[in-house]
């Protein structure tokens, strides 16, 4: 990310994935392992909320902070013959918000950008989410500008399971 342009409580939020999922109780952590977003966009993959960092192997997450990118979850119960049902996004995607702000006072970040700031990333392993500042009127506020570039990885980086199931193509 290079901001070009920073405003005042334009702020980015970040969060370390690993360290999220272990904070959360056991019963929330066995739903959570269930759960396979479903993207807004067509032909986009179905990911599992929770997998394995492709080069590290820890615990990582696959879920949109923002409500028009996540269309639903499905629910897989592996354990009975792969019973499927799909959720509406709005009460997952409630939890998790709430739950990352319970969890961001003791392990998450938030940086305050200057004009010519310049961050990498690893999207596989840290969430970022704008903060409510970056909405704010740019009559009022002046206007955030910056420029994001996603390296797309190979097969390798395809979200799976400890189990090896994996992303799949859309509904």
């Amino acid at each position: 990310m290079y901001f070009e342009q920073a405003v005042v409580g334009g702020t980015t939020l970040f969060m370390p994935l690993c360290e999220f999922y272990e904070a959360q109780s056991q019963e929330t952590r066995q739903r959570w392992d269930k759960l396979w977003m479903i993207t807004e966009r067509r032909e986009a993959p179905v990911h599992p909320l929770v997998c394995l960092h492709p080069y590290r192997k820890d615990t990582t997450m696959v879920f949109h902070c923002g409500r028009p990118f996540c269309k639903g979850w499905l629910v897989i119960e592996p354990e009975e013959n792969g019973n499927q049902t799909i959720l509406p996004s709005e009460g997952i995607q409630d939890e998790i918000s709430k739950a990352l702000d319970v969890c961001f006072p003791s392990i998450g970040l938030e940086m305050e950008w200057k004009r010519g700031d310049f961050m990498i990333n690893d999207n596989l392993s840290l969430a970022h989410y704008a903060s409510d500042g970056t909405q704010a009127d740019p009559t009022h506020h002046g206007l955030r500008i910056l420029h994001r570039t996603t390296i797309v990885g190979g097969p390798e980086t395809v979200p799976r399971k400890v189990d090896g199931r994996s992303s799949f193509k859309s509904l």
